[in-house]
C-alpha cells in the first residue's frame, strides 16, 4: 500500500498519456515525444533547485528573472562584446549563483520571509534584464554564420560546427541521434540532484531542516549556511536552465520565462514535495515535470486555447497543494 501511494504519481502520468493518445494518436509519435523532451528540459533543470528550496519549507520566486537575466547577459557578452562563448556561459551561471546567495543572505541572515525576499529579487533582476537589453531582443544568434565570423567570435563558429554540424548556433541544443542534448543535460542534472538528496549528508540536512528547523539547529546543523547553499543551488540550476532556453530560442529576450516559477513550483509540488517541507523525492519531481510537459503538449495538440491552459495549470497547482495540506491534517489528527 505504501509503495502504491509513493508511485501513484507515475500512475497519473500513465493515465494522462493514455487519454491524450486516445484523443490524438499522434501524441505518441516519435517527433512529439522528442519535442516534449525538449520542452520539459529547462523546467526539469530548474525544478531541481526548487525542490531543494521547498524541502526546507522555502520558496524561490526569482528563478524566472534569473533565467531572463542569464539569457540577456550571456547573449550580450557574446554578441555585443565578442567574448568567448564558454567564458560568457561561465560568467552568466556564476552570476545566477551569486543571485541565489543573495537570496540566501536575505532569508537566512536578514530574516526576510522567503516569499518576500525572492519576490524582491524577481523584480530587481527582471528590471536589470530590461535595462541591459533596452527591452529589445539581443540579435538573433542564428543569423551569425561562421563564414561571416560570428561577429568576430571564432569560438561560436567552432561550437556551431561541433555541436550542430550546420551553420546555426544555439538551435534546440542539437541532437545526438534522436535524443536532444538538452534532454541529456536534464537527465544528468536529475542524477546529480538525486545523488545530493539520497547519498550526501547535505540531502539529509535538507530534510532535517524542512522537518524541524529548530531541532536541526540544536542538533548541530548550521541552518543558515545550509540556506545559503540551497538558494545558491537554486540559482545555479536556474542559470543552467537559462542557457538551455537560450540555446532553444536562439535569441535573448528580457521577457523570457515570465511566470516560469509558478510552472516549476507546480511540477515540484505535483511530484509530491510538501510545501510544509521535509517530504519529497526526486523521482516524484521527475514524474511531475513529465506530467506538466505532457499536459501542455497534449492540450496544444487538442487545440485548447492558451487561456484555458492557464486555468488548467492553476487548477493542477491548487489540487496538488490541497492534497498535500489534506494529507498533513490527516497525519496530525
Amino acid at each position: 500500500m505504501k509503495a502504491l501511494k509513493q508511485n501513484a504519481i507515475w500512475l497519473v502520468f500513465i493515465i494522462e498519456i493514455a487519454i491524450f493518445a486516445y484523443f490524438n494518436p499522434r501524441f505518441l509519435s516519435l517527433p512529439n515525444i522528442v519535442n516534449i523532451s525538449r520542452q520539459v528540459s529547462y523546467y526539469g533543470i530548474a525544478s531541481i533547485g526548487m525542490t531543494f528550496v521547498i524541502l526546507i519549507a522555502g520558496i524561490d520566486l526569482s528563478i524566472g528573472s534569473i533565467i531572463a537575466l542569464v539569457n540577456v547577459v550571456c547573449a550580450y557578452l557574446m554578441m555585443n562584446m565578442g567574448w568567448n562563448m564558454w567564458l560568457a556561459i561561465i560568467i552568466s551561471i556564476a552570476m545566477a549563483i551569486l543571485i541565489g546567495i543573495l537570496n540566501g543572505w536575505m532569508v537566512a541572515s536578514i530574516g526576510i520571509p522567503a516569499i518576500i525576499a525572492t519576490f524582491a529579487s524577481q523584480t530587481i533582476f527582471r528590471g536589470c534584464a530590461y535595462l541591459l537589453s533596452g527591452g529589445l531582443p539581443i540579435p538573433d544568434l542564428l543569423r551569425y554564420a561562421p563564414e561571416a565570423g560570428l561577429n568576430g567570435n571564432p569560438t561560436l563558429g567552432f561550437f556551431a560546427r561541433w555541436t550542430l554540424n550546420r551553420w546555426e548556433i544555439f538551435k534546440a541544443m542539437g541532437d545526438i541521434g534522436l535524443i536532444p542534448i538538452c534532454a541529456i543535460i536534464m537527465v544528468l542534472c536529475f542524477a546529480v540532484g538525486s545523488f545530493i538528496l539520497n547519498k550526501s549528508y547535505f540531502g539529509r540536512y535538507f530534510y532535517a531542516i524542512g522537518g524541524n528547523e529548530e531541532a536541526s539547529e540544536l542538533s548541530g546543523i548550521r541552518v543558515n549556511r545550509m540556506k545559503y547553499l540551497i538558494y545558491a543551488l537554486s540559482g545555479f540550476f536556474a542559470g543552467l536552465a537559462g542557457i538551455v532556453l537560450l540555446s532553444r530560442s536562439g535569441s535573448a529576450q528580457s521577457t523570457a520565462a515570465i511566470g516560469f516559477e509558478f510552472e516549476v513550483i507546480t511540477c515540484v509540488v505535483l511530484g509530491g514535495v510538501s510545501v510544509a517541507g521535509g517530504i519529497g523525492r526526486m523521482s516524484g519531481v521527475i514524474a511531475g515535470v513529465l506530467i506538466i510537459g505532457s499536459l501542455k503538449s497534449g492540450m496544444i495538440m487538442m487545440n485548447v486555447s492558451e487561456y484555458t491552459q492557464m486555468v488548467v495549470q492553476g487548477l493542477v497547482l491548487a489540487v496538488a497543494v490541497g492534497v498535500d495540506c489534506f494529507s498533513k491534517k490527516r497525519q496530525a489528527s
